[in-house]
């Protein structure tokens, strides 16, 4: 699979304890994209944020929440994205989503030019 050097980043922002049909929603977001044959996803987690509520979420060791911010980053085609959009849209409730366009440098195994 190759992506175009000008393609598109696709972030969500969700919270941890956010759901789709029981399971996680970062995984259901996770699997779906696989299903799709996105290019590749990639999770992250937040030790602390806040979003649309203000309510505060940490992992301070006093205050432990269950409901951490994250990041899934989505980076493919803008066709492949824009056709993921309403899939995802049908997932989430709530949470931020955000597009942006990107350059591709590098995307798979090939190896880089070997300096002289």
């Amino acid at each position: 699979m190759q992506i175009p050097k000008d393609a598109v980043l696709l972030r969500i922002f969700l919270g941890e304890s956010d759901k789709f049909n029981g399971r996680p929603l970062y995984e259901a977001i996770v699997m779906k994209a696989r299903e799709l044959h996105l290019a590749g996803a990639t999770v992250l987690r937040g030790p602390m944020g806040f979003g649309h509520s203000s309510r505060l979420h940490t992992a301070k060791i006093l205050r432990l929440s269950e409901d951490l911010p994250l990041v899934i980053e989505i980076v493919d085609s803008e066709q492949t994205i824009n056709g993921f959009l309403p899939v995802l849209d049908g997932m989430m409730k709530s949470g931020l989503v955000t597009l942006e366009k990107v350059q591709v440098l590098r995307y798979g195994e090939s190896s880089p030019a070997k300096v002289k």
